[in-house]
């Protein structure tokens, strides 16, 4: 404590250069959190956009997602809703979602177009949250709301694919499919509203459908998957291990897989893997700056003070003793630096949540998001701790070097 106290003297007897010091650290673990904490902001919004797109666990047929099909729904599930109302039943799960995937043809009247369809229930929507651009009218409602009208079966259409066929909410078009005989059938339907989901080759192909008017259009009672939604991300193998202690009950008339969403998320992985690079080179260069600055910095503070080194030598003082008290000098900068650069990191993470910035669409992707910062406590302490351990080193190595000094030499030092 005394050594503390003297180090904290010594650091106000010289309170321009500690103030210089201090800025230095807490610009520079401000920089560190910051930076860490908007590549923690876009790797769990891509998680999260992934898992909510997919489900963070999808029940199948073993490979059918390896295999393509002969027919529609020749490799969907039958009789789900036994397994579904067992799901809900884990307190994790946040609800069951059946699919159904098709395609086909999609016309006007005048002008076709190829669609990639999945069959839905309302609550999708819900489950999707912001991660879904609802561009102009509503979502699907439910079927069993006393606004549904049975006899005009809504859709709802990605915004460039309803721009090629030049259609509007209200409007009426046809999709044209192979039912699971291979036959052609033909339903029409009313567009409900548009929507993107940032991709562009997405929302010129995809659209939504209830699932009942999709089972009706391929002439088949299943569904394509179960996807699973989790109230946590971070809970996906704890839940599936869970899950896949059910499934063999279930197994009496067709085989089931479990695909966690990470197994599904083809454009996660690769963004992930650059972003890691991208990172990681970035933290290195900061990483170097800011040792060659703070060590900079410890150096020149230590060689300004060389005459008080030799003044010191000379009443008696041990060269140990001068150089522990430099480092319990640099180590109490380290910290107040630090922990004014996690301050402002704090205010930062605060200010972008009331304030609405936006960056610039990611490669691939038409709409901008929003920026943010996740502050980690866990980050701050490393960033803490590696700043504390560059100044430590700076300040042994130049107090060692300003002590074997002769104290003649050190006394008349300029």
């Amino acid at each position: 404590m005394r050594q503390l106290k003297m180090a904290w003297l010594n650091l106000l007897r010289n309170g321009r250069r500690s103030l210089l010091s201090v800025l230095i650290i807490s610009i520079a673990v401000f920089a560190l959190v910051s930076a860490g904490g908007f590549g923690l902001y876009t790797y769990q919004s891509l998680k999260e956009s992934t898992a909510r797109d997919t489900g963070h666990i999808t029940i199948s047929q073993p490979n059918y997602f390896e295999a393509d099909e002969d027919m529609p729904l020749s490799n969907g599930l039958s009789d789900t809703d036994k397994l579904r109302n067992k799901l809900l039943e884990d307190g994790d799960v946040r609800a069951v979602q059946p699919r159904v995937y098709f395609s086909g043809l999609i016309s006007n009247g005048n002008k076709s177009s190829i669609f990639i369809g999945v069959g839905v229930n309302e609550r999708e929507f819900d489950l999707k949250g912001p991660f879904l651009d609802i561009r102009a009218g509503k979502t699907l409602s439910s079927i069993k709301s006393a606004n549904y009208d049975p006899t005009e079966p809504q859709v709802m259409l990605g915004v460039d694919l309803a721009k090629n066929l030049k259609l509007s909410v209200g409007d009426w078009v046809t999709l044209l499919s192979t039912t699971t005989d291979g036959a052609l059938n033909a339903f029409d339907f009313k567009v409900r509203g548009t929507y993107s989901t940032g991709v562009p080759e997405v929302d010129k192909r995809q659209l939504y459908v209830h699932i009942q008017p999709a089972q009706e259009l391929l002439g088949s009672d299943k569904v394509s998957t179960l996807s699973v939604f989790l109230y946590q991300t971070d809970l996906t193998q704890t839940v599936m291990d869970r899950v896949s202690t059910l499934l063999p009950s279930y197994e009496s008339q067709q085989k089931l897989s479990l695909t966690p969403w990470f197994e599904r998320a083809f454009f996660y992985q690769k963004v992930k893997n650059l972003y890691d690079r991208i990172f990681s080179i970035m933290g290195a260069v900061m990483g170097l700056v800011i040792f060659v600055a703070l060590f900079n910095t410890m150096t020149m503070s230590v060689t300004e003070r060389t005459r008080e080194i030799g003044t010191l030598s000379a009443l008696g003082s041990y060269p140990s003793e001068i150089v522990r008290s430099f480092i319990h000098e640099s180590a109490l900068l380290a910290v107040i630096g630090s922990l004014i650069g996690v301050l402002f990191s704090v205010l930062l993470t605060v200010l972008l949540l009331l304030v609405d910035v936006q960056m610039p669409p990611p490669p691939g992707r038409t709409d901008s998001y929003p920026l943010n910062i996740v502050f980690s406590p866990e980050l701050a302490l490393y960033a803490t701790i590696g700043v504390t351990v560059i100044c430590v080193v700076a300040a042994y190595f130049s107090a060692r070097k300003g002590v074997r000094k002769p104290i003649v030499e050190a006394l008349i030092y300029v």
